[in-house]
């Protein structure tokens, strides 16, 4: 699990087939083979390290639900007990993937419109939590075809949003709770299918 708040932005080293390998600095410091990394928003599982990178293998599900298609990713280390949550629950399981649609300054801000599926939005809403490439952000407004984010200057410079634009792809990982809600609500049991079950299984 992670809070969505990023540590660092690494940088890509390699892509090759199923293994990615990211330089970095700041969150090497106690990393050992087996712990989770929020690259992007994605959680991979560190197989093998060195003084300045990590590397983790992709599965094939990883390469189509998300985008690797960034030169410098959002790096978190996995929650500790006991830590400050200062952003929200985040997974790093992306449930598909955005595109910037518009980039506009508001005040000190920057609001953010973001293109995406039909599916991942009605899970997306006003004044509710999405994690964009991994970062813990509160969204703005949800509508029927994009919904939008607002940025500090603080996230800006320390995240990989400071390198999007208009036509850039993002990770979208939606809030936990709305998918349990999502699923609870629009889930139909079949009484033919749960009896096929019963007498498969020998209940």
């Amino acid at each position: 699990m992670f809070t969505g708040i990023i540590e660092e932005v690494g940088r890509l080293k390699s892509l090759n087939g199923g293994r990615i390998e990211i330089a970095c600095t700041e969150i090497l410091s106690d990393m050992k083979i087996g712990d989770s990394i929020s690259t992007n928003g994605i959680c991979l599982t560190v197989v093998d390290f060195g003084a300045d990178y990590f590397a983790a293998d992709v599965m094939p599900e990883t390469l189509r639900r998300t985008s690797l298609a960034d030169k410098n990713f959002n790096l978190e280390r996995a929650l500790k007990v006991g830590d400050r949550l200062g952003g929200h629950i985040v997974s790093g399981h992306i449930d598909g993937v955005g595109k910037v649609l518009s980039i506009r300054p508001e005040g000190n801000a920057l609001l953010i419109d973001v293109a995406a599926e039909g599916s991942l939005l009605k899970q997306i809403a006003s004044k509710g939590s999405v994690a964009l490439d991994g970062i813990s952000l509160t969204v703005v407004d949800a509508g029927a075809e994009s919904f939008s984010v607002s940025i500090i200057p603080h996230t800006r410079e320390v995240t990989n949003f400071k390198f999007k634009r208009v036509g850039s792809l993002v990770n979208i990982e939606t809030d936990i709770l709305a998918k349990y809600v999502d699923r609870l609500i629009n889930f139909k049991v079949s009484p033919v299918i749960d009896e096929n079950f019963l007498k498969t299984h020998g209940f």
